[in-house]
């Protein structure tokens, strides 16, 4: 069954301006998107989700009302909810096996979703711009493509992606919008920054950096976030990575190094001290090959949970 818009099949290898011009109401989403004021999410209530990283739940969620994920430059930022059930997945993508990927999102949201007696896959698109090596592009045609291969009938409600989140800016393109949040009661969606993106930031970051498939990292049934167990080989060169200035670990690490965010260097000097420091995880991260698991405290914060009270 193919991916809709008002109820009519899409052409995925159309253009973004192609499909505005032919649904036009898209644009105006967009447009409105944009022009809302991005807001701070702390991190009361709020599960963050790092690149190659998924979450799903739904407003029976006593712990998480709000999924958020930003830093997403070519990245897309994917919303994908049941409007019967209200389960509710954010994915951030980055293109590195899309099909698969948003198989993984669809079975994520309709575990949660069987039981619904009424309501529709509704699809959301948030994130690139018109970057130099057409990246955002290709990841737009990819997600448009994956989704219209799926056995079920998915509704296309939010298009703010590539050409439709550009800025331009001293002949310079940058994103719009660069992190969104969701609120899994009510389904606002809205551009969002973070200022705790943990736990365990540098970890998840080392696991990405190493070459991580996309991972689920909630149980929305127990109500927990689990991190790893993950395993990575020595990261090559790691030291010189670390000696290199901002402009060569920019040029070099980065898929769009003029639209980065100020923070994305320091960011990445982090997650490398952090694989310089674990070399072998199975040993200093994960010796008994289990995850760690966090739950909301009663300040709605995550808390450890020790592995005999699980």
């Amino acid at each position: 069954m193919p991916l809709l818009v008002n109820g009519e099949r899409i052409d995925p290898g159309r253009p973004p301006a192609a499909m505005i011009r032919a649904y036009p109401h898209l644009e105006e989403k967009a447009k409105l998107l944009r022009s809302r004021p991005t807001q701070i999410v702390e991190p009361k209530g709020l599960l963050y989700v790092q690149q190659r990283e998924f979450a799903v739940t739904t407003p029976k969620d006593g712990s998480v009302s709000i999924l958020g994920s930003d830093d997403a430059t070519t990245c897309h930022l994917v919303v994908l909810r049941h409007t019967g059930s209200g389960a509710t997945c954010l994915t951030h993508c980055d293109g590195s096996d899309t099909e698969a990927e948003v198989s993984l999102i669809m079975s994520s949201v309709k575990s949660f979703s069987n039981s619904a007696d009424y309501g529709r896959l509704e699809l959301h698109l948030v994130g690139g711009f018109n970057d130099d090596r057409q990246l955002s592009q290709k990841l737009t045609n990819q997600l448009l493509r994956a989704f219209d291969l799926q056995p079920d009938d998915v509704h296309l409600v939010t298009f703010c992606v590539t050409e439709l989140n550009d800025r331009e800016e001293k002949d310079i393109h940058f994103p719009i919008i660069y992190g969104i949040a969701v609120n899994v009661k009510t389904a606002e969606i809205f551009p969002a920054t973070f200022p705790e993106k943990g736990p365990d930031e540098d970890l998840r970051s080392a696991h990405i950096l190493t070459g991580a498939k996309l991972t689920n990292i909630y149980d929305a049934k127990k109500e927990q976030l689990h991190i790893g167990p993950y395993f990575w080989r020595p990261f090559p060169h790691v030291d010189f990575w670390l000696e290199q200035d901002d402009q060569q670990i920019l040029q070099n690490l980065s898929t769009s190094p003029l639209a980065e965010p100020p923070h994305f260097v320091s960011h990445i000097r982090s997650t490398l001290t952090f694989l310089k420091e674990h070399p072998f995880p199975s040993r200093s991260l994960f010796p008994d090959r289990k995850p760690r698991i966090y739950r909301k405290n009663q300040d709605g914060l995550w808390e450890q949970v020790c592995s005999d009270k699980i």
